[in-house]
């Protein structure tokens, strides 16, 4: 039995239903005739199994029967139903194992499919969507509810349904064979079995609820008080944290108890209900042999029959809680999939075209938050070809102008134009094709070198990496490491030193080639030597392309063509370097600030 896991709260059937009707396209594609015809396969060879078992009952009680009567000629037979009945079950068998490879297929496609829908859709979320929330978050929702398609579509396909089946057959049976008087006892007592074990089931859940959560307090406190070992040990406080998690503990142990008992309740229940109707229904046919109404053999019939329904029913406890859990866990990625996305491209939005790489913001106003404003009618324009930087204090706007360039988020007012195209009229693909950028951070994938150069433009070939590579000055690094381009980089690229990773981030943009590059504090997580080194590197990647450039030291945009003074989202200031020093302003103050601090540096570094 799989272990059981902590159910959120339900929510309304009629939700669930609606669940279900979503992801019934992805059990039944239309555009996939085969999987359609494995369907209806794995449904035949379900009615299949269904019907032999259903039959095999038959069979034992008409060996029962011959036996009743020694004579050879019974014996031969009994010997008959007695092969038939063993044929019977191991086709019962081989259809429940061919109906399984029928339909492995069909439930691993549709989870499949779901997956990358949901990926997909992810991808299309805004930026603001994946910055409120936990990666970790997302991504458990999604496991949860792929996770759960493949073990729900077998117990409402090859468990409920054949159960329901089974359930009308035996009636049947049971109403020509012994009348209606065993027929209304078999269904008071599964539905009174049902009732039951929904109702006890429904209890248990919210023990287990109660006990994971305790269990986790008890983990967390345990963690906490080790993490903060010598904080323990400077205050003596070894007796209160053992009482502390003693406590946690406890909990959780008396819990773990009320849960466990719950189960053992559970199968009282279910085993009381069961042997009333299996006691009552075979003293019913004994009574009725009595009369000589009935034979032997149907006392073994009704026994069987009995024995086979129950044993599904066994399991009902546990199917009913994987389906619920498993129905709330894909409503909560079709939640995921529902979500809006903030940003998106008008009808028949046309590709961005740039012959020109000007850039130019046309009255700006944007905020995160309605009741936040962070740019206040800012426009400026990058003519092409040129360098232009922006600077400004701490929370003056030059990360979100760079966001604003992606399109990451559509401005509250005014528009943003490249090659006097207006970048929320065209599609966001092609806006991001025509921009590079080289961030502050440079993350990159868990992967080679080579992939992560290549990973600027789809299809790039061997060459053009190699090109690019040397071209950020990076090749002779490259040609040192014993693998050369299949170099593993680790986790976000940690195997690199922050300048390796920036030279990698800079190859990865000349591979795309835009036209127009975004440099956001390219170098500000780097040591003076190294920021040299790769400041030369981007004066080269530069040349030829529009460059907007934002920066917190002012020392490596003093050459830049124009500078930008920002202040609180307005522009201050513009002009050249010399001419924003002579104006004495804001920019004049911070270049005397930072030049005091680097001062103040080199001597404390003498």
């Amino acid at each position: 039995m799989p272990p059981e896991t902590d159910s959120p709260e339900p929510r309304e059937d009629t939700e669930s239903w609606a669940t279900v009707r979503r992801f019934l396209p992805y059990l039944w594609p239309s555009d996939n005739p085969v999987l359609k015809r494995r369907i209806v396969a794995a449904m035949i060879l379900v009615l299949a199994a269904k019907a032999t078992t259903l039959a095999l009952p038959f069979a034992y009680k008409r060996a029962i029967d011959a036996m009743t009567t020694p004579t050879n000629e019974a014996a031969m037979v009994a010997l008959a139903f007695v092969i038939a009945y063993a044929a019977g079950r191991f086709a019962a068998v081989t259809f429940d194992n061919l109906r399984n490879i029928t339909f492995e297929r069909v439930g691993q496609e549709a989870t499949r499919q779901l997956a990358e829908d949901t990926f997909a859709r992810l991808h299309q979320l805004s930026l603001r969507f994946h910055l409120s929330r936990r990666t970790g978050e997302v991504t458990k929702t999604i496991d949860r509810g792929t996770k759960s398609i493949d073990v729900m579509l077998y117990f409402l396909l090859f468990n409920i349904a054949p159960t329901a089946i089974e359930l009308i057959a035996v009636g049947v049976i049971f109403y020509i064979n012994f009348g209606w008087v065993l027929v209304a006892a078999t269904a008071a007592t599964v539905t009174a079995y049902i009732v039951v074990t929904r109702q006890i089931t429904e209890w248990r859940n919210e023990l287990r609820r109660q006990m994971n959560e305790l269990d986790g307090t008890a983990l967390a406190r345990s963690v906490d008080s080790l993490l903060n070992y010598e904080t323990v040990k400077y205050f003596s406080a070894e007796g209160r944290e053992k009482a502390r998690y003693g406590e946690s503990a406890r909990a959780f142990a008396e819990a773990a108890v009320r849960s466990e008992n719950s189960l053992g309740l559970l199968n009282i229940s279910q085993a009381l209900i069961m042997n009333l109707l299996m006691g009552g229904a075979m003293g019913f046919t004994v009574w009725q042999w009595s009369k000589g109404v009935l034979t032997t053999g149907d006392l073994v019939l009704v026994n069987t029959y009995l024995m086979q329904l129950f044993r599904p029913l066994d399991m009902l406890g546990m199917v009913y809680r994987t389906v619920r859990q498993g129905l709330i866990d894909m409503a909560a990625m079709f939640r995921l999939i529902d979500t809006e996305a903030e940003v998106r491209d008008i009808p028949n939005a046309p590709a961005l075209i740039v012959r020109r790489p000007t850039l130019q913001f046309d009255n700006v106003v944007f905020g995160y938050e309605p009741d936040r404003t962070i740019l206040h009618g800012l426009s400026f324009e990058v003519p092409a070809g040129r360098h232009v930087a922006i600077v400004g204090p701490s929370g003056a706007g030059k990360s979100t102008i760079g966001r604003l360039l992606f399109r990451f988020y559509d401005p509250q007012a005014g528009r943003i134009l490249i090659d006097g195209q207006d970048i929320a009229k065209v599609t966001q693909v092609s806006l991001r094709e025509a921009i590079g950028i080289v961030p502050q951070d440079s993350v990159l994938f868990n992967d080679t070198i080579g992939y992560n150069i290549a990973y600027g433009r789809d299809g790039a070939t061997r060459e053009e990496v190699e090109a690019a590579a040397r071209a950020a000055a990076i090749m002779p690094l490259i040609e040192r490491l014993p693998e050369g381009f299949e170099t593993e980089v680790g986790e976000r690229g940690l195997k690199l030193s922050g300048g390796e990773k920036q030279r990698v981030a800079i190859a990865r943009t000349l591979v795309k080639d835009p036209p127009i590059v975004l440099l956001d504090e390219a170098t500000s997580a780097l040591d003076s030597r190294t920021e040299q080194e790769i400041l030369r590197t981007l004066h080269r990647v530069s040349e030829h392309r529009t460059t907007l450039a934002i920066a917190h030291r002012l020392s490596t945009i003093a050459d830049a063509d124009h500078i930008l003074v920002l202040d609180q989202g307005r522009l201050a200031e513009s002009g050249t370097h010399p001419e924003l020093l002579r104006v004495g302003g804001l920019y004049a103050e911070m270049w005397a600030r930072q030049q005091a601090e680097a001062e103040q540096l080199g001597e404390a570094a003498e």
